[in-house]
């Protein structure tokens, strides 16, 4: 993720730069201002980012919404009550971390271990008031 932020911030610094006069437009400037224009993710961020379909507007709020998922996790370091698992850049790792601290905690081997999901009647997130006692609840999965 810091690198994806990292890029793009470097990439729109130099684009206002070039666009204000004090640099050459590169190719590399053009093309991200063609593709913001058009309303479509630059190629250079793409390279970097998770895989999307969406416009440049809808996929850079979602971006944000991603962002605020890891910073407030990481600040806290207390996992959440339910996390958005399509949030994440690799959500099979964090369901690997779910069946290693079951094997750990339970002294099971790992090579022996399953994900169960059981489906919860809930549409709002926030409603869940506690974190699971066996594994985690999610939401944001797609099927």
């Amino acid at each position: 993720m810091n690198t994806l932020t990292g890029i793009m911030k470097k990439s729109l610094e130099d684009l206002d730069a070039g666009l204000r006069g004090a640099l050459n437009m590169s190719d590399d400037m053009e093309a991200l201002a063609n593709k913001m224009f058009i309303n479509v993710q630059p190629d250079a961020w793409v390279k970097w980012a998770y895989p999307s379909l969406k416009d440049l507007a809808s996929w850079f709020e979602d971006l944000l919404v991603r962002i605020d998922q890891l910073v407030t996790y990481a600040d806290e370091m207390v996992a959440p009550n339910s996390l958005w698992i399509s949030g994440l850049f690799n959500p099979m790792s964090f369901l690997t971390a779910i069946m290693q601290v079951t094997a750990r905690r339970d002294g099971l081997a790992l090579d022996y271990m399953a994900l169960k999901t059981d489906v919860l009647n809930e549409r709002d997130s926030a409603n869940i008031a506690e974190p699971a006692d066996n594994g985690a609840f999610i939401h944001g999965f797609f099927l």
